[in-house]
Parts: C-alpha cells; sequence; structure tokens
C-alpha cells in the first residue's frame, strides 16, 4: 500500500474543494477524474486530448523547393463507376433525390 496524506474539504465558490499535497507530484492545471466506487473515491489522471494536426505551420512551407502540382496527364486515378450512379441503386436507397 503507497503512502497515506491527509487532506482538507473547503469552500470554493459554490463548490467544495480538497487541496492535495505538492509531494504527490500533481501538475498544476492537470485535469484529474474523480469516480465514487463502493469504498470511497478513485482519483486518476484524465486521457489527454488528442493533438489536431494544425495546416497553419506547413502551409506554404514547399515555397521555393521546386516542388509542383501533378499534371492531370500525370495522375493515377481512373474513374470508375460510383454506386450512387446507378438509378436502380438510387430509386431504392435514395428516394426523391
Amino acid at each position: 500500500m503507497g503512502k497515506e496524506y491527509r487532506a482538507k474539504v473547503f469552500k470554493s465558490g459554490n463548490s467544495l474543494a480538497l487541496r492535495l499535497p505538492k509531494e504527490l507530484g500533481m501538475v498544476e492545471g492537470s485535469t484529474m477524474v474523480l469516480r465514487e466506487e463502493r469504498a470511497g473515491f478513485h482519483v486518476e489522471p484524465a486521457e489527454p486530448a488528442k493533438r489536431k494536426f494544425n495546416i497553419d505551420k506547413v502551409w506554404g512551407c514547399a515555397v521555393g523547393s521546386g516542388l509542383q502540382f501533378i499534371k492531370d496527364e500525370d495522375r493515377l486515378l481512373e474513374e470508375r463507376p460510383l454506386l450512387w450512379d446507378d438509378p436502380e441503386w438510387r430509386a431504392k436507397h435514395m428516394p426523391g433525390a
């Protein structure tokens, strides 16, 4: 079993707060998940939010690199019939469209 700490619950605005000892190594501003269990409470760090890709950091970075757009005749994409272009499928699955 780990080390035992005591902390006091106090009022903070319209909520109650629990001051945790610095020795626990938590980072200020981090988000925690609090679960109520039969024997008490369980506190653990929340999963970090997934990072979003920021295109602003790479947009225009190829300027002056000599890169060029692919010419239409060099594209390897072949045209193919699409399912929703079939009138029978469209009538069955997309009536009124």
